[in-house]
């Protein structure tokens, strides 16, 4: 470990070997897919699923006939009565749907999902952490957004049956996640409360699932994952560890450099001349002050270099989650070629990335990189057709009846405007779940047979990606990014 004496590595590694050093991140969609976390869990770290949108991932590639057989394996282990066959029957093709045949849709979600959408969820969720376990005893994470809401309590529950090690959830404030867990585990029902725009004081709006309902009987007692917060200020890690439903295991602290969704700035929002926002010293967290809560925690957001993993040990930290170097290794869910033009970039020393305060329907800060024949660019942006058809970043609102309904900044301005959103709302935004589904290659053809452009978000580090790269190669490895990270841990 870079500067360190031999006795405090000893004692360093000693103090955190029952935890991972080492989280990879949960990226986009599919990105940190179960091939990637299983690469990393086999080399002794955490390795991560995402969690957003796996069941369209499964219901697309199952279209495609289900290359390599993987996800009717896993399906086949899933014990639920019946579940697996009417997944496979919805949305199963054997050889693959027709070249230019658009993707046949999921359900989208709404406060009471479908049942086929419920089970979807379960079985999806189940299938990518049972791969990325699959043939190991390592330990496998898995990453949810607290924003995207209303698939969270089944999606939690299919981890939970494959036996998830770890749940991380950030974008927003998980405050009742670790109770769910909790209900989940001893196979209770359980309720999520929804954010709602317009609802009134003390007016409560919930989503609900029950695991008995999927059973013929009583659902089993599963095992509770450990649960890791991921923050960006002591100031909600504190409210977390003494507020939240139950036990907050561990926090995760991203700064304003780590890839995807960031925290907005504290206090009024300020922009460069780019038009990117202004982070100040009150966006770092008091690492003296995160100790003092007594949980482990992890630091996120350029770390990804030896030196730099020395010194969040030396500030107390458990070890780092790493997302951008994993993102483009061979592992990660990336488009191949687009993988390799973003290499390449990388070694010419002309990537950039651009922390766009408003291209997410969310509304929080989200970080781009700048490619043409993407959503990034302008001129392809102003081209695409505006569309929200699968609606995992809508916003729930309070129409005048009382009941919910849901508008997202980045469909039709019309539709989003005559539900009772801003107009200036839209200007911006971008369609980040068909852009992240397109990064993957799994982006939906249109009736004009255009197929959806990539939108590619990554952290800062991006620029360094090529340092993992062994001397000749064209590509590198998750082992390689963790050989570069561990090369002065002992052991190592």
């Amino acid at each position: 470990m870079c500067g360190l004496s031999v006795g405090l590595k000893r004692a360093l590694f000693m103090k955190h070997d029952s935890l991972p050093i080492i989280i990879q991140g949960g990226m986009g969609i599919a990105v940190s897919g179960w091939t990637l976390a299983r690469a990393v869990s086999q080399a002794g770290h955490l390795g991560v699923v995402s969690g957003t949108a796996i069941d369209g991932v499964m219901a697309r590639r199952l279209q495609l006939g289900d290359i390599g057989g993987h996800l009717r394996r896993a399906l086949a282990q899933l014990p639920i009565p019946g579940v697996a066959q009417r997944v496979l029957d919805r949305y199963f093709i054997e050889g693959g749907k027709k070249p230019g045949k658009p993707f046949r849709p999921v359900p989208v979600a709404a406060q009471k999902l479908a049942s086929s959408l419920s089970e979807l969820l379960v079985a999806a969720n189940f299938a990518e952490v049972f791969l990325a376990k699959e043939g190991h005893e390592g330990k496998v994470g898995v990453n949810f957004l607290e924003k995207v809401q209303l698939p969270t309590l089944p999606s939690l529950y299919g981890v939970m049956l494959a036996g998830v090690d770890f749940v991380l959830m950030g974008a927003g404030i998980p405050k009742a996640i670790p109770g769910v867990l909790d209900r989940l585990a001893v196979g209770d029902p359980v309720e999520l409360a929804l954010d709602v725009k317009g609802a009134s004081r003390g007016e409560q709006f919930t989503t609900e699932f029950d695991p008995n309902d999927l059973f013929e009987g009583d659902a089993p007692s599963l095992k509770r994952p450990q649960f890791l917060a991921i923050v960006s200020s002591v100031t909600l890690a504190n409210m977390l560890a003494r507020k939240a439903s139950g036990r907050v295991d561990g926090f995760i602290v991203e700064n304003a450099s780590a890839g995807g969704h960031n925290a907005p700035p504290r206090g009024p929002l300020k922009l460069t001349a780019k038009g990117e926002p202004i982070y100040s010293e009150r966006d770092t967290a008091d690492l003296d002050a995160m100790k003092a809560l007594g949980r482990p925690f992890w630091l996120a957001g350029q770390y990804a270099k030896p030196e730099r993993v020395a010194e969040a040990l030396q500030a107390g930290a458990t070890g780092v989650q790493i997302g951008t170097p994993f993102a483009f290794c061979e592992e990660s869910g990336l488009e191949p070629k687009l993988k390799q033009r973003i290499l390449e970039q990388s070694q010419a020393g002309q990537t950039d990335v651009f922390t766009d305060p408003v291209a997410s329907p969310t509304g929080f800060p989200f970080k781009v990189l700048q490619l043409d024949d993407t959503l990034s660019n302008q001129a392809v942006y102003e081209d695409r057709s505006r569309i929200c058809d699968l609606g995992h970043l809508r916003h729930a609102y309070k129409k005048e009846d009382g009941v919910l309904g849901w508008r997202c900044p980045s469909e039709p301005v019309a539709d989003y405007v005559r539900k009772g959103g801003d107009v200036q709302d839209t200007e911006g935004r971008k369609c980040a779940c068909n852009g992240l589904f397109a990064n993957i290659d799994l982006g939906q053809i249109r009736r004009d047979g255009e197929i959806e452009k990539p939108l590619v978000t990554t952290g800062d580090a991006v620029d360094t990606i090529a340092t993992f790269l062994p001397s000749g190669a064209k590509a590198y490895t998750a082992a390689d990014v963790i050989a570069v990270l561990t090369q002065d841990l002992p052991g190592a």
